[in-house]
């Protein structure tokens, strides 16, 4: 499912248009980036919780070469799944 498909999911589920269940869609996105991005958490409990790390500086390897190469460090995202999302997928 991509975006798109999103947006017409949650307008068919929620009686809104797609124009009002793009809108939504979007804030969602942007608050969990805007809260990623200083830091924070989002927990959506039962279902996905979402957290900065800090990955260290690495050596690595250049697949076409072989050479060692150094990744610098960055943050990424750390998605942890929630049970009741764990139970349901494996049902």
């Amino acid at each position: 499912m991509n975006k798109k498909e999103l947006i017409k999911s949650v307008a068919a589920a929620t009686d809104l248009s797609t124009g009002d269940a793009g809108k939504a869609v979007t804030a969602v996105i942007d608050t969990i980036t805007e809260t990623l991005c200083v830091g924070g958490e989002v927990n959506l409990v039962g279902f996905l919780r979402f957290s900065r790390r800090r990955r260290a500086e690495r050596l690595g390897r250049n697949p076409k070469t072989g050479d060692q190469i150094r990744i610098p460090a960055a943050w990424v995202v750390k998605i942890t799944i929630g049970k009741l999302l764990k139970d349901q997928v494996n049902s």
